[in-house]
């Protein structure tokens, strides 16, 4: 087991941030699990490993369903950071079976193959007008102009969000999730704090008012769910409505920038991509593996585990490195290459096990439909400006993508 400094991992070093896939190398090489201290956490770096423990019973993403937090050896969070626990604790992705179990019935019945389908007509007309807009323009920046409107739209119409409230979503959200990086700091709490406090506040009216007059939307179906049996308190409506915001934009916004920005510096596999639309579905896939959005999952340690032969005590924690796990060799031949014709591609972007992305089919109908859009309506795309790196591990993305249109 190597030494902290002997490690290549340095989650807040720029030089790091900017390429991590060399030290994701190193880390592989040196084991298949690696203690890290500036975090305490126990780095997974080999796919086999990190796909086994996304489907391991005796790691979980909370540990309140079994224990205190002093049973667990681990400190309550401060008191002013209540709000923010408040929300993200009921979301699904913290929930442990049978509350998990539960909540994901009633919102899978919206994330179903055919109900996602049925979104493709809207989806792809709308990624054509923000498209037509980026031409007419003549450029512009493609995450603001095109990688964040679609996605935001998309989710905030399955919510019922008016359209004259969604621009606050994405402000929110960045500083919710500006939690779930490595050790926040308290600029960090107070932010996402600020954000809890008043994202619920604003789902609390809009619940309110759907219990009123209910519409097609999925928070009116969560509460006629309730009204029908199916239990779901109004903090659980809540945070799941928050969480499916988040997580519904988040990832797709990283993917899309961070795809075009890989393509622009792959200039032959676009010049293939450009010849042959029909590669567009692979390519979502192989540009998701090739810069992942999502660098890190975090599991808690419900029963000791062993790997590799360490034992990982109950209490710890565990960090599933899925860009370290997206680019090992011994799944993915010449990782480090992109290859929009890959053919076999089990990257491990929307994660594995009972928290797999209940959102991964709209997410690549999303992708796949501004992707098209780009290449039908934009042929000549190019990179205007060297883009600037968000300051973030743990979500992968950048602060914006100049381009131009010829």
């Amino acid at each position: 087991m190597a030494d902290d400094s002997e490690l290549a991992f340095a989650p807040w070093d720029p030089a790091f941030l900017a390429d991590p896939y060399p030290a994701y190398a190193e880390l592989r090489g040196r084991g298949r699990i690696l203690h890290y201290a500036p975090t305490d956490q126990w780095l997974v770096p080999h796919h086999a490993d990190v796909s086994a423990l996304l489907r391991d019973r005796r790691l979980g993403r909370t540990y309140q369903h079994r224990f205190s937090h002093e049973d667990f050896g681990r400190t309550a969070p401060p008191v002013e950071h209540e709000p923010f626990h408040t929300l993200n604790d009921h979301g699904m992705l913290d929930l442990e079976p049978p509350d998990h179990t539960r909540i994901r019935r009633l919102v899978s019945k919206a994330f179903t193959p055919r109900t996602v389908e049925r979104l493709k007509p809207y989806v792809e007309e709308l990624a054509g007008e923000l498209v037509v807009g980026l031409v007419e323009a003549g450029g512009g920046d493609l995450l603001a102009d095109v990688a964040e409107p679609l996605p935001v739209a998309v989710i905030a119409e399955m919510l019922g969000i008016p359209e004259a409230d969604r621009g606050q979503l994405r402000p929110w959200s960045a500083d919710i999730c500006g939690m779930y990086e490595l050790n926040p700091g308290e600029d960090t709490a107070a932010k996402a704090v600020r954000a809890s406090v008043e994202f619920s506040e604003y789902l609390r009216e809009l619940i309110a008012a759907r219990r009123k007059e209910p519409g097609e939307d999925l928070i009116s179906g969560l509460i006629a769910a309730h009204d029908e049996g199916d239990r779901l308190t109004e903090q659980e409506m809540i945070s799941t409505a928050v969480l499916l915001l988040n997580a519904g934009h988040e990832a797709t916004v990283n993917a899309t920038v961070n795809g075009w920005w890989a393509l622009f510096r792959n200039p032959e596999q676009l010049a293939t991509l450009r010849a042959d639309h029909s590669l567009v579905p692979s390519a979502v896939e192989e540009l998701m593996r090739y810069d992942t959005p999502l660098q890190l999952f975090e599991r808690w340690v419900l029963d000791e585990i062993e790997i590799d032969g360490v034992t990982v005590p109950r209490g710890a924690e565990v960090a599933m490195l899925f860009g370290s796990a997206n680019h090992d060799p011994g799944v993915f031949p010449e990782p480090e290459r992109l290859d929009l014709t890959r053919k076999d591609n089990p990257h491990i972007s929307f994660s594995a096990g009972i928290h797999y992305c209940i959102g991964a089919p709209l997410a690549r109908i999303e992708l796949a439909a501004s992707m098209r859009a780009l290449l039908e309506q934009a042929p000549s795309l190019t990179l205007a400006a060297e883009p600037e790196r968000k300051p973030n591990f743990v979500i992968r993305g950048l602060k914006g993508l100049s381009v131009e249109v010829g």
